[in-house]
């Protein structure tokens, strides 16, 4: 199947302006997310879509590919949606998968690209997949900034929002704390039809896009991950990542051009 990775990045960040260019141990964290996704064994090509000069020189000094977008989307599907449509203008095809791949997730592993890709590759009656992962303290899960989601028997997505679910105050300490992942495989005609689906109210209550979808009557299929993860969206974020990424391994193995 032909599967491209594409990366959404933008400087204008409301809650750390520019983080897609600070760097971690030395490399800007799309960098690292550029590397790492790269490193899939399912991914054909990864791209980075993005409204920046900055990130564009910089994905094509490492030898990426990037494609220039509007700055006026506000949501990374839509401006992944609009490099998709460049992209298979210049290769002259269609695309099967698209892999969305926040810029904010300088941790992850490839092959959680790969896992999260398995369901869409096994059932084409899966439209979209998100990864999703344990969290470990009452902190995470009370962290605005992390998205939670509760699943059904079948691991598809009842619900996710930015608050504790399930709540804490009626027993919801004795159910599985899940976080949403940002890697985000959809069949490539649904990513387009996403992006023409009308905007929810949940979807805006929650800043969650997958609640589009749940609003609209199609499922998400989430996917376990067992790898520990940390996105960056505040400075807070980035300090903690840093930390734990001084002895990357992963790093050494990143290959320019």
């Amino acid at each position: 199947m032909d599967i491209i990775a594409i990366i959404p990045g933008r400087m204008a960040s409301t809650r750390f302006p520019g983080k897609p260019m600070v760097k971690i141990n030395g490399t800007p964290m799309i960098g690292h997310v550029y590397f790492r996704t790269k490193m899939s064994t399912l991914v054909s090509e990864v791209y980075v879509a993005t409204c920046d000069q900055v990130i564009k020189d910089y994905i094509e000094s490492i030898g990426g590919k990037a494609v220039m977008t509007k700055d006026t989307h506000e949501r990374c599907s839509d401006r992944v949606a609009e490099a998709l449509l460049k992209i298979e203008k210049e290769r002259g095809r269609k695309a099967d998968l698209i892999v969305m791949v926040q810029g904010d997730e300088p941790m992850l592993f490839p092959n959680m690209i790969d896992e999260a890709v398995k369901p869409l590759i096994d059932d084409k009656n899966i439209l979209v997949s998100n990864l999703m992962s344990l969290m470990d303290s009452r902190e995470e899960q009370e962290d605005p900034n992390e998205v939670k989601v509760v699943v059904d028997r079948n691991d598809f997505a009842l619900y996710f929002s930015r608050e504790a679910i399930p709540s804490w105050k009626k027993g919801g300490k004795n159910f599985r704390m899940l976080k949403q992942i940002c890697i985000i495989p959809f069949q490539r005609d649904f990513l387009l039809k996403f992006n023409e689906l009308e905007p929810t109210e949940l979807e805006k209550v929650e800043s969650v896009d997958m609640l589009r979808v749940l609003e609209h009557g199609y499922k998400v299929k989430m996917v376990m991950t067992q790898h520990e993860t940390y996105s960056v969206d505040t400075p807070e974020d980035f300090r903690l990542v840093e930390d734990l990424m001084r002895s990357d391994k992963l790093a050494k193995q990143y290959v320019k051009g």
